[in-house]
């Protein structure tokens, strides 16, 4: 099972008591608020959840997987996401179960 944005803003009209549009609206500006934040090259913190944090990659070679060519994969900027403790305490809990 999944989450959507649909999901958390139901969750928010249902916790706090807010209308749809209103809900649809504070989710949708706290993604966009990560994806701009990260867009700047800097890092996202969520206390308690992880971190997104943005990474050049250098170029380096690689392989076409179809015709087993040697190509040079490009130089890039990456966004990656590394677990706070609290959160993979809660996932080693659902493992263990």
């Amino acid at each position: 099972m999944s989450i959507t944005k649909k999901d958390i803003s139901d969750m928010l009209v249902k916790k706090i008591g807010i209308t749809h549009a209103q809900a649809l609206s504070m989710t949708n500006n706290f993604f966009d608020t990560i994806k701009d934040t990260l867009a700047k090259g800097e890092d996202v913190k969520l206390s308690g959840f992880g971190n997104f944090v943005v990474r050049n990659k250098v170029a380096r070679p690689g392989r076409n997987l179809k015709t087993g060519e040697p190509v040079m994969i490009c130089a890039r900027t990456v966004a990656t996401f590394k677990a706070g403790v609290k959160l993979k305490k809660a996932t080693q809990l659902i493992t263990q179960k």
